[in-house]
């Protein structure tokens, strides 16, 4: 009778793990995002920047599905000869060993760095923008890495924040005038898609404190308008 009983009831559970054999393989592992940048996107002057910082913001607005990371290191210079490159950065190698899925890429502001460029503290300045044209080169050298770390990775590339008027040599005209054709000019050349996070905070010159750092109500934003060029929707912004 025993016998008999595990006869019918192995078969049983083995059929009961089988049907959920497909159920299980469906599950999708969620989409990796690798938020690489300098101290805005690690979230500078920021209060509570574990969850204001704009990576952390990005997370709750694309939900479950997605895992953001923060890559963001201060200081941090695209132009290898500029005062701190990203590239010789730890987080650099973390974000590559991440092989993301989705690469959005924010740097340029410290590399815009030169003296006597009329912004505040900017006297003693280091002058990195004197390396400019190395600028478009070793970023698509950067977005080759990535994609070299994940050939199905999709990148995007921002246009820098604006700075009111701007500190320690980060210049707002430079940003602008010349920094942005370039960024634009590496999208083209690269297939990456851009983000205007430019225009994203224009007229908000009361959400950078040290006009040059968005607070945690600016980086909401910055995250919204990198949400939207994620998945093509809207984010909401509302508050904590």
């Amino acid at each position: 009778m025993i016998q008999n009983f595990k006869r019918i009831v192995r078969p049983a559970v083995l059929m009961g793990l089988l049907s959920l054999a497909p159920l299980s393989a469906t599950v999708a592992a969620p989409v990796r995002v690798a938020c690489v940048g300098d101290s805005i996107t690690w979230g500078a002057g920021i209060s509570d920047r574990a969850h204001n910082s704009y990576p952390a913001q990005i997370g709750v607005m694309l939900g479950t599905n997605w895992e953001a990371r923060n890559f963001g290191v201060n200081g941090a210079t695209l132009l290898h000869r500029g005062d701190r490159p990203y590239f010789r950065q730890r987080a650099y190698a973390r974000a590559l060993e991440f092989k993301a899925d989705v690469v959005v890429i924010d740097l340029g502001a410290n590399d815009s760095k030169h003296p006597g460029d009329g912004s505040l503290d900017a006297a003693n300045a280091v002058n990195n923008w004197q390396y400019k044209t190395n600028f478009v080169r070793e970023y698509e050298e950067m977005i080759a890495a990535f994609r070299r770390a994940n050939p199905a990775a999709k990148i995007f590339v921002c246009l820098p924040t604006p700075d009111y008027p701007g500190r320690w040599g980060i210049n707002d005209k430079t940003i602008r005038v010349e920094m942005i054709p370039m960024v634009r000019r590496v999208a083209r050349d690269t297939g990456a898609k851009v983000i205007d996070l430019y225009t994203a905070l224009s007229g908000h010159k009361d959400l950078f404190p040290d006009t040059v750092h968005p607070n945690a109500a600016g980086a909401r934003l910055l995250a919204a308008a990198v949400a939207r060029a994620l998945t093509g929707r809207a984010a909401t912004t509302g508050g904590r």
